[in-house]
């Protein structure tokens, strides 16, 4: 399933309260734990996340201390004991087998030694595939049998919601919607290559002026820079927003296309915005590149609360009215 999937499969159990064991698989960097923090946030739940494969079994089960003439396990303090959540075990199968067996019976058992876990709190794990080329032990069979197995693969649109969501520079996902091959591409040769994580960094990294390369490697970097040549001679973006861009053309070029469209989605605030690039787009423009448009200036224009708005802006408008219509429903798959 796509991140977008996932995000939607998991907040109904959590809306349902089904406490069933989860395992959900994915390969490095497409955002597992960012999904699961998402819905503990949106559900107004504690998020605890927990890293399995740095974990001695001691650090799981807690340390025996003597009381009374026996030893009692004092659990560890990062466990929960009240209140409504979800704990997060990640890298479940790199862990070393004498870790995975007492996670194991915390996640199926709800209790490890005195522990018990709280009502309220779902047990999720998370894991690589070996495929992933990553230092992976086998689950076995009739263990898995027990869990509810969801497998999860990077997605551009999920990425372009996401990156709506958490205000991700412009530039990256314009990048990403004319390459989207880069999205996700495991390089075993190299420690740093291009996911959805590390393109996260590489925009926190280039917001702040500096070289993306650490973040996803010297081939993905050489091709956003080159982009970046693209993207200095687009039309003044600014000028489009503010509605003052009758005289201006649409890009021939098809990556300065993909530029000026994401770019304007991206940074369209306000329903005035969005309007205005519509009627600009919708001059020059053919209709892909403003359905384009659209799926990246309208989860933007929500999250700045300025949907009623652009409601009544589209309502007032007979062409942006028309489009909508028309295109809703390829607008919110």
């Amino acid at each position: 399933m796509t991140p977008a999937e996932l995000d939607v499969y998991l907040d109904g159990l959590v809306e349902h309260a089904l406490d069933l064991s989860v395992m959900i698989w994915g390969p490095p960097g497409v955002g597992k734990s960012s999904i699961v923090a998402e819905v503990a946030r949106r559900r107004d739940h504690r998020f605890i996340d927990v890293r399995l494969s740095q974990l001695a079994p001691t650090d799981l089960r807690g340390l025996p201390v003597p009381e009374d003439g026996e030893a009692k396990w004092f659990p560890p303090e990062f466990l929960p004991k009240d209140g409504k959540g979800i704990l997060f075990l990640d890298e479940m199968n790199m862990a070393p087998p004498a870790v995975q067996g007492i996670a194991q019976q915390l996640i199926l058992d709800r209790r490890v030694g005195n522990y018990v876990v709280p009502e309220g709190w779902f047990i999720w794990a998370a894991g690589n595939r070996k495929e992933d080329r990553a230092s992976v032990f086998d689950m076995p069979a009739p263990l898995a049998n027990r869990f509810i197995h969801l497998s999860v693969a990077p997605e551009l649109k999920s990425f372009q919601q996401y990156a709506a969501r958490h205000d991700l520079h412009p530039q990256i996902v314009a990048f990403l919607a004319f390459r989207p091959n880069l999205l996700h591409s495991l390089d075993p040769q190299s420690p740093a290559w291009p996911s959805p994580r590390s393109w996260e960094m590489a925009s926190r990294l280039h917001t702040n002026e500096l070289p993306v390369e650490p973040a996803v490697g010297a081939g993905a970097a050489a091709e956003f820079g080159a982009f970046l040549k693209i993207y200095s001679k687009l039309p003044d973006l600014a000028l489009i927003l503010d509605g003052e861009a009758d005289k201006v053309p649409f890009p021939s070029e098809p990556s300065q296309r993909y530029a000026v469209t994401v770019g304007l989605g991206m940074q369209s605030d306000t329903a005035e915005h969005g309007l205005r690039c519509f009627e600009w787009l919708n001059k020059t423009a053919q209709a892909e590149w403003i359905q384009l448009y659209m799926m990246h200036m309208l989860p933007r224009v929500q999250r700045k609360g300025q949907q009623g708005k652009l409601v009544m802006a589209i309502q007032k408008n007979p062409d942006f009215l028309a489009f909508f219509e028309k295109y809703q429903q390829l607008l919110a798959e």
